[in-house]
């Protein structure tokens, strides 16, 4: 098998993070749906609401734009957690690696996943996500000047400084725990897996995967 060509880290933080940028704005009104769900007080009395009777109400009630409330705070996210999770796998394969041979064992990498799983969820995961949500909690219209100025939170920055100012800066770590087991074991299995079925095709390729 010929030797591996090394790429440069830039171009696998550019590839993540513009590869993240198109997933959010494509995927993004589908969390918005189901954080209004999750939110959603439920009346006894009152008929379940699925995902496209809300979607339609906030549409309705709010203007089509309210479907990427929050989304500043995924972009503002995406870059640096992209970067902090491929340089902590990288770094945490360097010390797993063997020694002698400068293998890296499937349990080694599994183990690496985990580690970038959780340094990210602990360094931006989890209060980019505490911003997202209390931007996309608010009941306002998109369309509608005077409440787009009486909302509370307006952008990710902001958010952020008016959480720290009025409940500290723990409440940007609200929920950290469950959030650190979702992405240490989703990028775990993530890592694990692609490392697997790149090795796989590439053996099968007979050198380095190739586009499509």
């Amino acid at each position: 098998m010929a030797p591996k060509k090394q790429r440069h880290p830039l171009e696998h933080l550019l590839a993540g993070g513009t590869a993240g940028l198109v997933e959010s704005s494509c995927c993004h009104p589908l969390d918005t749906i189901k954080t209004r769900m999750q939110l959603r007080r439920q009346v006894p009395s009152s008929k379940t609401m699925g995902p496209l009777t809300t979607a339609t109400r906030i549409i309705n009630r709010e203007g089509f734009l309210s479907l990427y409330k929050g989304l500043t705070a995924v972009y503002s996210g995406i870059i640096p957690k992209m970067a902090i999770r491929f340089a902590s796998f990288e770094q945490y394969k360097e010390i797993l690696k063997d020694k002698e041979t400068g293998n890296v064992s499937q349990i080694a990498t599994f183990t690496a996943g985990l580690g970038s799983g959780l340094t990210e969820a602990v360094l931006i995961v989890t209060p980019m996500e505490v911003c997202k949500i209390r931007m996309q909690s608010q009941y306002h219209s998109m369309a509608d000047p005077d409440q787009l100025a009486r909302r509370k939170y307006t952008n990710v920055i902001q958010t952020a400084f008016t959480i720290v100012r009025e409940e500290g800066l723990s409440a940007l770590y609200k929920g950290i725990v469950p959030t650190m087991l979702r992405q240490g074991c989703n990028q775990a299995v993530n890592f694990t897996c692609y490392q697997f079925f790149k090795k796989t095709v590439e053996e099968w390729q007979g050198g380095e995967t190739k586009p499509w």
